[in-house]
């Protein structure tokens, strides 16, 4: 009896010191944790998108836009802070802003277009489409175009090389020999790695299989036919004043001006481009299938200034553009965005419960 009482008291303090490991454990990682975060996300949840956007300027963004299309309504346009900083020039709802790897979603739509239509298989090779490129990105023999789509390809992301984005590279062959004869980070569709490499090759894919720049191609399949009048190929296309300004923390000045090559629209164009990927009306008959096979209908998109989350919600049949233009190299304000957009779900979600109980 006192051999089991004396066990009992082992495990009682057993999980005592497990508690204790577990409580300190948290004040430790809290104390590494932004506050802001940690406030952003215990907050009560506003009632109105307004007033959610309005929060989320006092967290520190300098300017946020937000534009909802829900089924059966007409699109509505939320914004708060500065479209101009230093000109004290409130957010416009209309603003062009760069969209950074959304692109991601333009490219899968052309590339699904392209499968569609026989131009090319998910199943081919990187070898076969860039034979020159065995030897010097590892597995290209085993690396199927599925896979690059779908981010499992393990081919190193040029975008992670030491001092990137402080010297961005000008072009496609600048940009694809940061990673060439470097080692592959896993074994092709074994793993899993987000690589703006893969879309670098895609979208020079697009341009030897079609015979045009990626972005006229884009124009022709998909902004023309939906009538995007506001999407744009870069900086040199567009009214710089219509640019939604670019804050990074540390550096005072508007970044806008600063090239990194992205592709610019309004929300608006993003989220009627979203629209019609998500219902189909972008494809020909099969395409719709195929996109689903590969790709997804979200995209999150990051650049020096600029910050966006385009996402379609089949439970609510809704499409939510979130822009704002605050980063840091932390990335502090990426994950407080993340929270602001969930949070943004979480409201249309109870006004679809209440307008469902009425």
């Amino acid at each position: 009896m006192i051999h089991n009482q004396l066990q009992h008291l082992t495990k009682k303090q057993a999980k005592l010191m497990i508690r204790i490991i577990l409580l300190i454990g948290t004040i430790v990682s809290l104390t590494f944790v932004p506050w802001i975060l940690v406030k952003a996300w215990i907050l009560p949840l506003p009632d109105t998108l307004q007033e959610q956007v309005n929060e989320a300027i006092s967290h520190g963004f300098d300017g946020m836009l937000l534009y909802v299309d829900e089924a059966g309504k007409p699109p509505a346009f939320y914004t708060a802070g500065w479209h101009d900083r230093k000109n004290k020039i409130p957010a416009d709802p209309h603003a062009l802003f760069k969209i950074a790897s959304i692109n991601k979603l333009y490219v899968a739509v052309a590339i699904t277009k392209l499968v569609n239509n026989k131009h090319l298989s998910l199943d081919n090779t990187l070898s076969d489409y860039f034979p020159e490129l065995v030897g010097r990105i590892e597995n290209a023999d085993k690396i199927s175009l599925r896979m690059m789509v779908q981010h499992r390809s393990g081919i190193p992301n040029y975008t992670d090389t030491p001092n990137y984005w402080t010297y961005p590279s000008k072009s496609y062959q600048e940009a694809l020999e940061l990673i060439l004869d470097l080692p592959a980070n896993f074994q092709p569709d074994s793993d899993y790695e987000y690589s703006n490499t893969n879309y670098l090759l895609l979208s020079k894919l697009i341009e030897k299989v079609t015979g045009k720049e990626k972005f006229q191609y884009i124009k022709e399949e998909i902004l023309i036919p939906l009538k995007l009048h506001n999407t744009f190929r870069s900086l040199s296309d567009i009214n710089i004043e219509k640019l939604m300004g670019g804050y990074h923390v540390g550096v005072e000045e508007n970044i806008k001006t600063t090239d990194y090559g992205a592709m610019i629209a309004t929300a608006e164009d993003v989220g009627i481009f979203l629209r019609a990927l998500s219902n189909g009306s972008l494809f020909n008959e099969g395409g719709k299938e195929i996109y689903s096979s590969i790709y997804k209908y979200q995209h999150g998109g990051w650049i020096p200034g600029y910050q966006s989350h385009a996402k379609y919600y089949k439970s609510i049949d809704t499409v939510v553009i979130q822009v704002n233009n605050t980063t840091d190299a932390r990335l502090y304000y990426w994950n407080l965005s993340e929270i602001i957009f969930n949070r943004i779900e979480k409201i249309l979600e109870h006004e679809k419960t209440h307008d469902q109980s009425r």
